[in-house]
């Protein structure tokens, strides 16, 4: 039988479990794949925790995860797309890419090109497709100036490179520790903490165009103080600061499809934009590759490799 992550109760992360489950069989329009690797993101783990539950109940026992990359096992009544044996990489909506085996409607997967590594594959569409929509939200442009914070995460770091590719001169927020791969791809890297307003009007030269904000915690009320409009301001967390300033909150739901996911493949399967992953770790450990990313200190992606 194969394994899937499950969890019967909201908690921590010791409520999930590795089981067996039945095989899954493919309705009209779906394909079943056999998962390589699988992102993990943090709004996993608000759901598991019971967060969102008034706006995204839990059905237990719950299965979690949407990223995925794959081979294609079997196909579903109507599906001319795709063929058994294709290497694709997609997104389910049901909360259960984190198994060894995922239905997947045919119109959520695109197929892996060759240079794209199973685990980068496995993780893009999630983080992928909300710097896209955040980073078109706020339509940077040649000459302008943008900050990025949290910009060596998940999120963060395909978002600094996208803005760079739209023209712009990017400034990321983050740890020392990230400097160096921050410099490597071109962005003006500038710490986090106190003071931090100062170092971006020094960073920026005192016009600030554009801000994303992918980390919360007072950034859109910061990007508000600097001078920056409230509709060049995205937040991909941040609700509350979002509707009183009005910003923009364009996320992974307005990114979601699958002409970006193959369009971001493309750019990573040409050297162009890179997604660094963190660390690897297998299904058996979904408790330890959580226990790391709830830290949010993490360089790109975790991935789970059933």
């Amino acid at each position: 039988m194969p394994r899937a992550v499950r969890f019967d109760h909201y908690g921590g992360r010791e409520v999930l479990q590795v089981q067996d489950v039945e095989r899954p069989t493919p309705s009209a329009g779906e394909v079943l794949v056999r998962v390589k690797a699988a992102g993990i993101n943090p709004g996993e783990v608000s759901i598991r925790e019971g967060r969102l539950h008034a706006r995204w109940p839990a059905t237990f026992p719950s299965g979690q995860g949407s990223d995925l990359a794959g081979v294609i096992e079997q196909l579903g009544d109507g599906v001319s797309d795709f063929e058994v044996g294709d290497e694709v990489i997609g997104w389910t909506e049901r909360r259960a890419s984190h198994a060894e085996l995922v239905l997947v409607e045919s119109g959520h997967v695109t197929g892996r090109p060759p240079k794209v590594p199973w685990e980068v594959a496995g993780a893009l569409f999630v983080v992928g497709a909300t710097a896209f929509a955040a980073v078109r939200a706020v339509a940077p442009s040649r000459g302008e100036t943008v900050a990025v914070s949290a910009a060596a995460g998940g999120v963060g770091c395909l978002a600094v490179q996208l803005a760079k590719r739209a023209g712009a001169s990017v400034i990321g927020i983050a740890g020392e520790d990230n400097f160096d791969w921050l410099r490597g791809h071109d962005v003006i890297p500038v710490a986090h903490g106190d003071g931090l307003d100062e170092r971006l009007r020094t960073a920026s030269d005192g016009k600030l165009d554009a801000f994303v904000d992918t980390f919360g915690g007072g950034y859109v009320d910061l990007a508000i103080e600097l001078g920056v409009a409230p509709e060049r301001v995205d937040t991909i967390i941040d609700g509350d600061a979002a509707t009183r300033h009005r910003t923009r909150t364009d996320g992974n739901a307005a990114g979601a499809s699958a002409e970006v996911l193959a369009e971001l493949a493309r750019l990573i399967d040409a050297g162009e934009l890179e997604l660094p992953i963190a660390r690897v770790y297998p299904l058996e450990q979904v408790q330890d590759a959580f226990a790391e990313l709830e830290r949010r200190h993490t360089r790109g992606k975790i991935v789970l490799t059933p």
